[in-house]
């Protein structure tokens, strides 16, 4: 069989056109963020003679973890041709569409992805479950009535945008959204925007969604953005959707899109949501010492301690001594014993702040010298919890 070469698609479009081709064939659809992202995605291809069998798209962009934006590769669209598969191309392709962006600061790596078992044995792993969520829209109108003061406005603004990043702050892995990530996202689900102000104030909630017609009588409602300032806002928000009843039987939040906070569970008159588990997100540790740099920490923790993250296949074991302040972390490599043992995968979850417990950890495998260590370094990560409600 002759040898692949594994080249940049970006500016050739032959190879983009190919690229796309095989794309279809591989997901039985097409994908249009092959075009929608050309202007923002690294595309990197496997070619054999002359014929693209594989490739993917990579984006760079942050992700915030412990209110720090920290530079993340995202991989999107990766595909191996149907008759190309069976031979680990998948795992060589996945490696030269990481080295660009390695190459251009990633320290972390996410991607989204129905093979979750071969995923994980590249080196992701899944920090929480990720569920979509649906509920009748006359529950939510008995649930939550319209008793608010808020002005309702439609479409997207810049004070919006900033709204949505200092929210996602408070959160373990969304993405610092660039403009055009806004512009990518409505163009391609065809999403509309609405903002929640009190009067004479600041915008405290933004909600996106998109419709359709339904079959017979009419349409779905599924929401993509919500993102509510504080419980009151999260309360009109909800109304807001509820007051869809005459067009929309129920709401569909899809994958991840509502917040991991318990407002419905406490509220609902009758909690009779439907939940549908999904393909969860998943994070993989490129740089463990940059990683852990450009980490946001609890300003409130001054620790120390020596964590090891144990060997894999490709690279031997590292151990370093944490020490954190102000916010901040030192790291540095150390050869004492170490008081935390994470595998790589473990360290990912730690990372998200996946652990929410030690009781969680400790049935994880994460081995520590006593408890009080491993208590220690679970707190340092747990301030946020992890929510990716960003989809690519």
């Amino acid at each position: 069989m002759t040898a692949l070469t594994f080249t940049t698609g970006h500016d050739d479009e032959d190879l983009r056109e190919q690229f796309t081709a095989v794309a279809t064939r591989s997901y039985g659809h097409p994908v249009a963020d092959i075009d929608h992202l050309r202007d923002h995605a690294d595309l990197r291809v496997a070619v054999r003679d002359g014929r693209v069998v594989a490739g993917g798209l990579g984006l760079l962009v942050d992700q915030f973890f412990g209110g720090n934006p920290v530079p993340s590769a995202c991989l999107a669209a990766g595909c191996v041709a149907p008759e190309e598969r069976g031979d680990q191309l998948a795992a060589h392709m996945v490696a030269e569409r990481l080295a660009p962006l390695r190459e251009q600061g990633a320290v972390i790596s996410t991607v989204s992805t129905v093979a979750n078992g071969y995923a994980r044995r590249l080196g992701w792993q899944a920090p929480t479950p990720v569920v979509a969520w649906s509920v009748t829209t006359d529950d939510l109108r008995r649930s939550f009535p319209d008793h608010h003061d808020l002005d309702i406005d439609h479409g997207l603004t810049a004070e919006a945008r900033d709204l949505q990043r200092d929210l996602a702050r408070h959160h373990n892995a969304p993405v610092d959204r660039p403009d055009w990530w806004w512009d990518w996202k409505t163009r391609k689900s065809t999403l509309e925007t609405y903002r929640f102000t009190p009067p004479g104030g600041t915008t405290c909630g933004v909600l996106t969604l998109a419709t359709s017609r339904r079959d017979r009588h009419g349409m779905t409602l599924t929401v993509h953005d919500f993102w509510a300032a504080d419980h009151d806002t999260t309360h009109a928000m909800l109304a807001f959707l509820g007051g869809h009843n005459t067009r929309a039987a129920t709401i569909d939040f899809r994958r991840g899109a509502l917040p991991p906070h318990p407002t419905l569970v406490h509220n609902l008159h009758r909690c009779r949501m439907t939940a549908t588990a999904w393909h969860p997100w998943m994070l993989r540790i490129l740089d463990t010492a940059a990683a852990l740099r450009r980490r946001g920490w609890p300003a409130d923790l001054d620790t120390s301690t020596t964590i090891e993250v144990t060997a894999t296949a490709d690279h031997p074991a590292q151990r370093y001594h944490l020490r954190l302040a102000d916010g901040r972390a030192e790291v540095e490599p150390t050869t004492a014993p170490a008081e935390v043992t994470f595998t790589p995968h473990q360290l990912a979850v730690w990372y998200a702040g996946g652990y929410r417990t030690t009781t969680a950890a400790d049935i994880a495998g994460v081995r520590a010298d006593k408890p009080t260590a491993l208590s220690t370094v679970i707190r340092a990560t747990t301030a946020q919890e992890p929510w990716l409600p960003d989809h690519f």
